[in-house]
């Protein structure tokens, strides 16, 4: 099975080799046909931690490494 490939924001870096990824998702409103944008964020593993706040990664499914990151970046 192939592993999902991601593009997200950087929010945050804080703690130590994990950075959280707001990732933004636009589709159409089945009734109001409406451009709806919504985002969610998730915990990647990021090794080397030489992302920082505002950066634009590319996040790809791992193992589980923690308990709350199921995710590592791919660098970019």
């Amino acid at each position: 099975m192939p592993k999902r490939i991601l593009q997200g924001t950087v929010t945050s870096n804080s703690n130590a080799q994990t950075v959280t990824v707001s990732v933004e998702r636009r589709f159409k409103h089945p009734v109001l046909q409406k451009t709806i944008r919504k985002s969610k964020s998730y915990r990647a593993h990021d090794e080397a931690e030489k992302f920082t706040v505002g950066d634009s990664v590319r996040i790809q499914e791992c193992a589980p490494k923690s308990k709350t990151k199921r995710w590592e970046v791919i660098a970019e």
